[in-house]
């Protein structure tokens, strides 16, 4: 079934992970696809990968190279798609970075770019796309935050500020748009075998896995399937609301 027949989508952090299967389901369910990422080769790799997924004709995909912490960078970016499409139906903020380590040791640089990246490129891209989105009277934005931004994680108060900020950020916006027929949620992952994941040790884990009621690590499909959802006709009357799609990690 294609949920998102003609929907004209943007991703950020679209060249791998999460963000990467999230642009490739869209594109699987009929949905045009623009993909914001910071590396040409991987950019160049997924299109290939959306081409190959292509249901119709007239689908289009779109890769760019777009610094989503900088404002001018992505105002630019956002105008270009719009002067190409006219309109983006669906945003999903899921662009992130770590640079983990005991508070008492980390560097302000290292504080700044995870907040700049992970919750700054939120702001920036939703401003970009609420006029137009309120203009239309519909539109869906999928913020990804974390199971960290509910728990807090000891070595991460950097990324678990930036994804407690989106969760916080996500339900104040959706208050403000509610009324003109846009949907703003937020899904918080737990522990997803990605590049994020593969370079824990197996003594860590053992230990998360001890964490999780279902005792293993999630898929990057299974964030994709709930972001299909909420991107979908079938979440039309869901907004302001955190998916918790981590096994039972948290509850």
């Amino acid at each position: 079934m294609q949920l998102l027949k003609d929907k004209k989508t943007l991703v950020t952090g679209g060249t791998a992970g999460i963000g990467k299967e999230i642009a490739l389901t869209y594109a699987k369910s009929g949905a045009h696809v623009a993909i914001f990422g910071t590396n040409a080769e991987r950019a160049a790799q997924v299109l290939q990968e959306l081409e190959s997924f292509r249901t119709h004709p007239e689908q289009q995909f779109l890769t760019l190279l777009v610094d989503i912490a900088d404002k001018a960078s992505v105002e630019a970016a956002i105008a270009q798609i719009l002067e190409k499409w006219g309109s983006i139906d669906i945003l999903v903020n899921n662009a992130g970075i770590t640079r983990d380590g005991l508070l008492m040791k980390m560097s302000e640089e290292d504080w700044d770019r995870v907040i700049a990246v992970n919750l700054k490129s939120v702001y920036n891209l939703c401003q970009a796309l609420v006029r137009p989105m309120i203009r239309a009277r519909s539109g869906k934005i999928i913020n990804i935050s974390s199971v960290v931004g509910l728990t807090g994680n000891a070595g991460q108060t950097n990324y678990a500020a930036a994804k407690a900020g989106m969760i916080g950020f996500t339900q104040s916006l959706a208050k403000e748009l509610a009324s003109r027929g846009v949907c703003v949620n937020c899904i918080a992952p737990g522990f997803i075998q990605t590049a994020m994941t593969d370079v824990l040790t197996d003594a860590q884990k053992e230990n998360i896995l001890k964490q999780i009621p279902m005792g293993r690590l999630g898929h990057p499909q299974e964030i994709a399937q709930a972001a299909l959802f909420l991107a979908s006709p079938m979440s039309n009357y869901i907004t302001g609301q955190v998916l918790t799609v981590d096994g039972g990690m948290v509850m």
